[in-house]
């Protein structure tokens, strides 16, 4: 079987989004033949990618961006390949994105099956900038009640989506979370002597807040390691706070790619921190909890529905740096075994080996 896969970013892009797709395409790719269109770019940097890749074994498309809506909702062109490839079925990730309406007449031209990954986009007022918050309104009240009831399935990988998909007509809806490798579950488990972030360096991670709350440890001397792409005016603005707060525990790392390196930058940890004014659905907090660790997030709706207070992990309120610095003196002090279990145990659900069987039933490959 043919499987096409749309996404904005590919490989070597450190992003949500794609990481699901990748998972899914190179384990699909073992029985079918699994084909990736997206852009060029590369998240969290000013490079480019090849228009063609074969990665293992995943055939990787990618074409130059026409035009951009916002940040991350960018027009490309992938049309002519796609129909020359002619996928026995599509799965496009990210509701409202442009790719995802023309995936959909795609499949129609194909007479083939299209399934939207709608990756949670339903964000609170406030967050995005007002003009675009005003399209966003707009597009779900003319275009995309009209537009769910097209898509043969719609898989959401949070709960908390759900009833907003709900609102909008959408039927055969599914929930599949994002999951993480089996191999963080064989690593042998370390201590870790750091606090630690990991993902992309960008403003709606507010990593200032995680900055901020250094000053107030009881404990200067823990070192906190922030590591991932950075967008170059961000990090510049992170060091500046640094130096303004005249920090000294506080380094900052470039991305890593490889599995096995990631895993040992999370295992080498004592505390896991995200920040973030929004997420999705977290994988890093996941990748942290796989591997036994204490796990610390801002109250959004993403982390909340992974995290339970006190029993698997811990919750902030977003940008409360004074409550995240008692959080982590408390995690320096106390015992937390009984956490870090739990918090292991309740990773088990995300594995990829579990998952994947969900998203053949979904494809109706099983």
């Amino acid at each position: 079987m043919k499987i096409a896969l749309i996404c904005p970013y590919s490989y070597p892009s450190i992003c949500g989004v794609w990481n699901r797709v990748y998972e899914i395409a190179k384990r699909l790719s073992k029985d079918h033949e699994v084909h990736i269109f997206s852009s060029n770019e590369i998240k969290g940097t000013d490079e480019l990618s090849s228009d063609y890749e074969l990665y293992e074994g995943i055939h990787i498309h990618r074409f130059p961006i026409k035009f951009k809506i916002s940040e991350n909702a960018k027009y490309f062109d992938f049309q002519k390949e796609l129909l020359k490839v002619k996928p026995d079925l599509i799965d496009t990730h990210v509701y409202r994105h442009p790719h995802s309406a023309k995936a959909l007449k795609l499949a129609k031209k194909l007479n083939i099956p299209c399934i939207l990954t709608t990756h949670a986009p339903f964000l609170d007022w406030g967050i995005r900038p007002f003009y675009l918050e005003t399209l966003t309104r707009l597009y779900d009240l003319f275009i995309g009640k009209r537009i769910f009831k097209k898509y043969n399935k719609i898989i959401a990988i949070t709960q908390w989506e759900i009833p907003y998909l709900k609102k909008l007509n959408a039927k055969n809806i599914l929930y599949i979370p994002n999951g993480i490798p089996d191999e963080f579950f064989k690593a042998k488990q370390k201590k870790g002597d750091y606090i630690f972030y990991f993902g992309r360096i960008s403003p709606i991670k507010d990593l200032e807040t995680l900055i901020s709350a250094a000053k107030f440890l009881e404990n200067n001397n823990i070192k906190f390691i922030i590591q991932g792409p950075s967008e170059s005016p961000y990090l510049q603005k992170l060091q500046d706070l640094v130096k303004k707060l005249n920090l000294k525990n506080i380094e900052f790392r470039n991305a890593i790619y490889d599995l096995k390196e990631k895993i040992n930058a999370y295992n080498n940890c004592n505390i896991f921190i995200l920040p973030s004014i929004r997420e999705g659905m977290p994988q890093s907090l996941i990748e942290a909890m796989s591997l036994g660790k204490v796990v610390i997030a801002s109250n959004n709706k993403g982390s909340s529905e992974i995290i339970q207070n006190e029993k698997n992990g811990f919750l902030f309120e977003i940008k409360n740096d004074e409550q995240l610095a008692r959080t982590i003196d408390k995690c320096l002090k106390d015992n937390m075994s009984n956490i870090k279990r739990n918090a292991k145990k309740d990773a088990e659900k995300y594995k990829w080996s579990v998952l994947i069987k969900k998203i053949e039933d979904a494809y109706s490959l099983g």
